[in-house]
């Protein structure tokens, strides 16, 4: 039975005195006062009165004071897709100092908490130890319907620090180095590079899949990276941006006339404004500072170290060695590339870009995968 006919057949029972008071009670499994007290409520009130009865308290002299409730739902409102860690640090830097705990738990009362979807945490992770060793570039998808293209970002991997967030209308290799001029000449210019098999700076189709973004960026003197195929973590930074520039845009009002605006103001948001916890709850801008290399848009002829064994390629892309001809790119052509001897291999450098494994004794050319492997397994992405 439920709790309210297990309380009507209790009083009748006491009520006939049929069975002494506290075999009774010990029947039902209640304590003497307990059943004193569906007596004396039943004879006050008849059967609402052994009504189940909410167990909240009439008064909550911990609950949060109604004016930091509501700067807290205020500051859920302007930030939607922020969980309670992030408010936590804002509001402290308001002066209201609540536990993230207690920020949670008003969100629910107010209904602000969504479901969040949770992925597989990666098992191997890397982050460079200074800002500017490596920049990870990448195409989000659409932004909202109607767009075939979403915004270029470039991620400082050290800082998480946001280079550049440009809404693109196509992946010209034009027009993808004219936003990188900007922030080579704002920002100066990354050590090296960490980019997927993507157009425009790597051509399915191109020799050895150079392009002239690719060569442009090298002769810069920038190494560049590209992410392992299908191993989309291997870009782990400026993959978890994107989900939480998406996030953003699912929970606020995007301006559909003018994206660019709204993405200035969200780049700006993100490097100043919203603490990271990967950098102890510190914004990307305390973590970041300009490179101190300076772009040159007319790149002197590349100098190797004093001692390197130097090549020229030539009109059909190949380099002679050992008396043979090894194709290298004809992308290279006209192109000096440095030759560093390990034991029976060759690397064949451009610029300070690894490129090619010669095998001469088996006769071997290899295009070298330039993904990263990890370098700090317990750093956080």
């Amino acid at each position: 039975m439920d709790v309210r006919e297990q309380r009507v057949s209790f009083v009748v029972t006491a009520s006939r005195g049929e069975k002494p008071f506290n075999a009774l009670c010990t029947e039902f499994g209640i304590s003497r006062p307990t059943g004193y007290l569906w007596l004396s409520r039943y004879r006050e009130d008849g059967l609402s009165g052994i009504a189940e009865r909410s167990r909240r308290p009439l008064s909550s002299p911990e609950q949060t004071a109604p004016e930091l409730e509501a700067q807290v739902v205020a500051m859920r409102r302007r930030y939607p897709d922020w969980g309670a860690r992030k408010l936590q640090v804002l509001l402290d830097r308001r002066g209201v100092e609540l536990p993230a705990t207690t920020i949670h738990r008003i969100l629910l009362r107010h209904g602000l908490v969504r479901e969040v979807r949770h992925h597989n945490a990666a098992t191997q992770r890397f982050e460079r130890s200074e800002p500017n060793q490596l920049w990870q570039m990448d195409f989000k998808g659409p932004l909202q319907r109607g767009d075939k293209l979403g915004p270029l970002s470039v991620l400082d991997d050290h800082s998480r620090y946001l280079v550049t967030l440009q809404q693109m209308a196509t992946t010209s290799g034009e027009l993808v180095r004219e936003h990188l001029e900007s922030a080579f000449r704002h920002h100066g210019v990354p050590e090296a590079m960490l980019m997927d098999h993507g157009t425009p700076w790597w051509g399915r189709l191109a020799p050895q899949g150079l392009t002239r973004l690719a060569l442009w960026m090298m002769k810069q003197g920038i190494e560049l990276h590209w992410s392992g195929i299908r191993h989309p973590q291997t870009q782990g930074k400026v993959e978890r941006f994107h989900g939480e520039l998406q996030r953003a845009v699912e929970c606020r009002q995007l301006a559909a006339k003018n994206v660019q605006a709204w993405l200035d103001r969200f780049r700006w948001e993100h490097n100043y404004g919203r603490p990271h916890e990967a950098l102890g709850m510190e914004t990307p801008a305390s973590q970041w500072r300009p490179s101190a290399k300076r772009y040159d848009p007319n790149p002197p002829t590349w100098e190797y170290p004093d001692g390197s064994r130097v090549l020229k390629v030539d009109c059909d892309g190949k380099i002679k060695l050992q008396r043979q001809h090894w194709f290298i790119s004809l992308a290279l052509s006209g192109e000096y590339v440095q030759l560093v001897t390990i034991e029976q291999r060759v690397l064949i450098y451009y610029c300070s870009t690894l490129i090619r494994e010669l095998d001469p004794p088996n006769q071997r050319s290899t295009i070298v995968d330039r993904w990263l492997e990890p370098d700090v397994p317990n750093s956080k992405l």
